[in-house]
């Protein structure tokens, strides 16, 4: 057999290794990998990453409570995002194998404490073990739990992202679209894009960083143009109450933003302001309301982004 076969085999094995939640076997496979072939790129790729999450995890012990030993490795992910992006390279079969370690290594602690269900209803737990259950890829498990959090807790733009992002990889795409609008409407801060695994967001999340936006601002733009480009098209009316918050907030962040906005100045009011005058209009729109409400808001929007404008009125 070649070195190369060699080589390519080890490295399968240390996936399947790892996706069964073998992290010593798979370590040893990629070591024996790197002993044939030292200079082979997937095989140093795999090594840190795996060497990443292993020094991280030695961490685990130091919490006595299961639950917070599932939340410390799930919140590791963002620096792990950024320990990512010091490689000019990627390989999506090792992230793979990766993200079902991980998850599955938490999802443990966290079934743990569903015992003999007197935790069943606590949200964080319910939210925990469903974005567990989509990150090894059983979607249907991961449904079922997250629509249970979401019963719970139908304003956190977290949780409804989670289980956006769920619909849409079981191919419900009028209810991914409806979530993932009213998540992002919510708190777009709070998700964390690239744990989302869809085509529907993904690509989307890509077009807007096309346009030059990144971090923070990526996160406010990216409901405007799921508006402008039709992704985020299932709409629906609003009850009395939430149209006096969207109204109350509206006000709140036109007069901020006259006032030069916080630290950021108005970089992250401006998409803010912009996606609840798209709410405020659709409203309008589903209730028959006065034209002349729409076209105040549309003036709006045209003084405060010409560019946003005209793409809304094509």
């Amino acid at each position: 057999m070649s070195t190369d076969v060699s080589v390519e085999g080890l490295i399968q094995k240390a996936y399947d290794m790892l996706k069964a939640s073998n992290a010593a076997s798979a370590l040893e496979a990629l070591e024996e990998a790197l002993a044939l072939d030292f200079d082979h790129p997937e095989v140093k790729y795999g090594l840190k990453c795996l060497e990443w999450w292993l020094e991280q995890m030695r961490r685990v012990n130091e919490f006595q409570d299961p639950y917070d030993r599932g939340a410390y490795i799930l919140s590791q992910w963002r620096p792990y995002y950024g320990f990512l992006d010091r490689f000019t390279e990627n390989h999506d079969h090792c992230q793979y194998a990766v993200k079902v370690f991980v998850y599955r290594t938490a999802l443990k602690y966290f079934e743990d404490l569903l015992g003999d269900r007197a935790n069943s209803l606590d949200p964080g737990l319910l939210l925990q073990i469903g974005r567990c259950y989509k990150g090894t890829g059983n979607y249907e498990e991961a449904l079922t739990y997250l629509e249970q959090a979401a019963r719970f807790m139908r304003e956190d733009g977290e949780t409804l992202a989670e289980l956006a992002d769920v619909n849409a990889l079981l191919a419900e795409q009028r209810a991914a679209k409806a979530l993932f609008r009213e998540a992002f409407f919510l708190d777009p801060q709070k998700i964390e894009l690239r744990s989302m695994e869809s085509e529907l967001i993904i690509r989307l999340r890509d077009k807007v960083k096309e346009m030059g936006y990144s971090g923070r601002l990526l996160a406010e733009w990216l409901p405007v143009y799921g508006c402008l480009l039709g992704v985020f098209s299932v709409k629906r009316e609003l009850k009395q109450v939430e149209l006096g918050r969207l109204k109350q907030s509206i006000f709140a962040l036109e007069n901020e933003i006259r006032s030069g906005g916080g630290p950021d100045g108005t970089s992250l009011l401006k998409p803010r302001l912009l996606n609840r005058y798209f709410w405020l209009i659709d409203h309008y729109e589903n209730v028959r309301e006065d034209p002349g409400l729409i076209e105040e808001t549309m003036l709006k929007i045209k003084l405060i982004d010409p560019a946003v404008y005209e793409r809304y009125t094509k």
